[in-house]
């Protein structure tokens, strides 16, 4: 069996098509072209912004003309993860699935169900003859993961929908009707260099073996920051006369950090005793995480000297300055049980050009709460005779609890499977806060079928819970009130 044979059809026979579709974020060419040819096949009306949007529209079915016009929304690209040692050219390569049990997951990389799955639900709604619906419009966006670009790009007056049903969210039976705000750091050190000693040899530092994951959804899960078991390492054989080379971790804002690596210099008569010290530190950051991450491993290995480190001042300025960065959750919300407030995530560090820079994602659903930590970040930046620029901000989403679309989605929830849907607000960015933004008396409301662990190669898609996602979001349609 293939996700081809899998029901809905409707559902996963689209979302095979955009597993071959290649389209991580900043690249959504191919899979903006598929679908720009998929609607001219369908003969629906279909058009691309100025920013790579994809707006269709369908209109009512036959009775339901007097029904208030909806908005289905989702994004076309996804996150590009893959697991150590896996060959994917995620510009190139088609995503392989595999079903085991009740889900699907992808051959060592993301899945892609992180929206693909909003996506070949909104194309099966606008390719079918027989839906019962009002007024429709798509809004498929580009570049969500990266910076919501596409949200951003939007111009108010092009949705005429009086509601948005944003199919983004990752555990069936929720509706999401508030999230997070965020924005971008980016610390920035310059450092210099020297000749290395005569006397000195190279080391390469590994951490791997960790789960990552959405650093919204599961920042709160007590996995692992590679980056920060990385220089807590680091810190433990800092006063060893080590050197750094170059760094190397993470690689998506968004995505907690699974591995990172460090090559370094050392004294050649310390190696025994720092390599020995490294594995002590392994050891116990094995057994503190034995519970949720059973297969991370530390490594290190001999490596081809460079001809120049960094000083011993730069050396021990950027530890120290990785060591006492914030991450993680902040705060939790004091007004919703269970619901992270503030996180930050030290997504990616790396070494180029005699400059060290660290790249974190913010999230806070309280909009001062994110710039005092931003500040945070841009006071140890000029501790560490750096800076941090401050880029990407987007608002987090108010919820309306008084919402006519959410009185009228727990009732046909309720009507269809016999108990209430949870209603919930989400630490992760939505762009419901953007779209709101510009559509300030659009209703909105999230759900989607159960995902775990998106943005990493552990990604996965619950089967039976797409079925349920699809029928609800069908009867939804439905049940939408008149004018």
């Amino acid at each position: 069996m293939t996700i081809k044979d899998l029901q809905p059809k409707e559902l996963w026979g689209n979302f095979y098509q955009l597993t071959r579709c290649p389209r991580p974020s900043k690249h959504e060419e191919a899979v903006r072209d598929f679908l720009v040819k998929w609607a001219k096949s369908k003969k629906i009306d279909c058009r691309v912004d100025e920013v790579g949007n994809i707006i269709m529209t369908k209109p009512a079915t036959k009775g339901m003309e007097k029904r208030q016009p909806v908005v289905l929304q989702a994004h076309m690209d996804m996150v590009p993860q893959a697991r150590a040692g896996k060959k994917h050219d995620f510009l190139k390569d088609p995503i392989e699935t595999k079903i085991v049990g009740d889900w699907v997951y992808a051959c060592d990389t993301t899945l892609g169900a992180d929206d693909g799955l909003g996506v070949a639900a909104i194309m099966a709604v606008f390719e079918s003859k027989t839906l019962k619906h009002g007024p429709l419009e798509a809004l498929i966006t580009t570049d969500e993961e990266t910076g919501m670009t596409g949200a951003e790009g939007l111009k108010a007056g092009v949705l005429k929908g009086k509601y948005l049903l944003n199919l983004d969210s990752e555990t069936e039976g929720e509706l999401y009707v508030g999230c997070a705000g965020g924005i971008d750091a980016t610390i920035t050190i310059p450092y210099t260099t020297e000749k290395a000693p005569k006397d000195y040899c190279a080391m390469r530092l590994t951490i791997g073996g960790l789960k990552g994951g959405h650093s919204g959804m599961e920042i709160n899960s007590g996995r692992a920051n590679a980056n920060k078991i990385m220089f807590r390492h680091l810190r433990w054989i800092a006063d060893c006369g080590i050197r750094l080379i170059s760094i190397e971790g993470g690689n998506m804002r968004n995505a907690i950090p699974r591995d990172a690596t460090c090559l370094f210099a050392l004294p050649k008569n310390h190696k025994d005793c720092i390599v020995k010290e490294l594995e002590k530190v392994a050891g116990w950051v094995k057994k503190e995480l034995a519970s949720v991450e059973p297969d991370f491993f530390m490594k290190c290995e001999a490596d081809r000297m460079n001809p120049t480190v960094m000083t011993d001042a730069d050396t021990q300025k950027i530890i120290n300055t990785v060591m006492i960065a914030p991450n993680g959750v902040i705060r939790m919300s004091k007004d919703m049980e269970g619901l992270v407030e503030t996180s930050l995530n030290l997504a990616i560090m790396e070494t180029k050009n005699k400059k060290f820079y660290i790249k974190a994602l913010l999230r806070s659903s309280v909009d001062t709460a994110k710039d005092a930590l931003a500040e945070r970040l841009v006071c140890l930046a000029e501790m560490a005779g750096g800076k941090c620029q401050l880029t990407g901000a987007y608002p987090g989403w108010k919820p309306n609890m008084e919402s006519t679309l959410l009185k009228t989605m727990k009732a046909t929830y309720k009507k269809l499977y016999k108990k209430e849907p949870a209603v919930m607000a989400i630490h992760a960015g939505l762009e419901c806060g953007l779209l709101g933004g510009k559509y300030p008396e659009m209703e909105m409301i999230s759900f989607g079928p159960t995902l775990n662990s998106p943005h990493s190669p552990d990604e996965r898609a619950n089967i039976p819970s797409s079925q349920k996602f699809y029928d609800y979001l069908v009867a939804t349609l439905e049940a939408i009130p008149e004018k």
